[in-house]
């Protein structure tokens, strides 16, 4: 029996895109590179801001992306998020999770301050039980945060799933040795999440539902 889900943030819980490009492209401004294209930061995502960062700094100015990171990493984490949504029929399947005693967690690359910022601004009427970001424990794949968040809610491996739009949140719940449910709503087609190895797929929300129910026996 399912007890706790653990959600990626950007691209699984929130669509966070147009605001890491605002705040992206203000850190690369600042320093007089060029801003990155909605389409090519898609592909960015996932890893942490660092990362991120690093992609997004051109070639020939590598030597900047220390400095680029310190002044976006501040302003992501005081930043409105004014653009920021949950993803279509979310509020009813995070409605209906909560209320069935499901433990919602999160588990992030994003830095802790600005992943509990989002969080607290856009998900904090569902009440997440487990709030955490890039900081503490190595970054996803690594299984530490996820096995610490286990251990935290006082339960085993085979009552917890994973849930992601990412490659990296795929292989962060093999690593750790749980299930994962891998959305298609995010940053990731179904054939690169394939590629490495997910076969667990929900188109949306309401599909997502049935699978907990069809496979985990989960009812909400």
């Amino acid at each position: 029996m399912i007890k706790a889900i653990i959600f990626d943030l950007d691209g699984t819980l929130l669509n966070t895109a147009p605001d890491i490009q605002f705040v992206l492209n203000g850190a690369l401004q600042h320093f007089g590179l060029p801003p990155v294209p909605i389409e090519k930061l898609h592909a960015m995502l996932g890893d942490g801001a660092y990362n991120l960062v690093k992609r997004a700094v051109p070639q020939d100015k590598q030597q900047l992306v220390q400095a680029v990171y310190e002044y976006y990493c501040p302003a992501q984490a005081a930043y409105d998020n004014r653009l920021t949504c949950l993803y279509p029929g979310e509020d009813e399947a995070l409605t209906r999770l909560k209320a069935a005693g499901i433990k919602l967690c999160v588990l992030s690359n994003k830095p802790q301050a600005a992943t509990r910022n989002v969080c607290a601004q856009k998900l904090g009427k569902y009440g997440f039980d487990i709030v955490l970001g890039q900081g503490q424990f190595p970054l996803k794949p690594d299984p530490a945060g996820t096995e610490h968040i286990i251990k935290l809610l006082g339960i085993q491996k085979s009552e917890c799933i994973f849930t992601g739009d990412g490659e990296t949140d795929y292989l962060t719940a093999k690593n750790a040795g749980i299930e994962c449910v891998s959305v298609l709503w995010g940053f990731r087609t179904r054939e690169q999440l394939k590629s490495y190895g997910a076969s667990l797929f929900a188109e949306d929300y309401t599909n997502y539902l049935q699978i907990l129910h069809e496979k985990f026996s989960l009812r909400a």
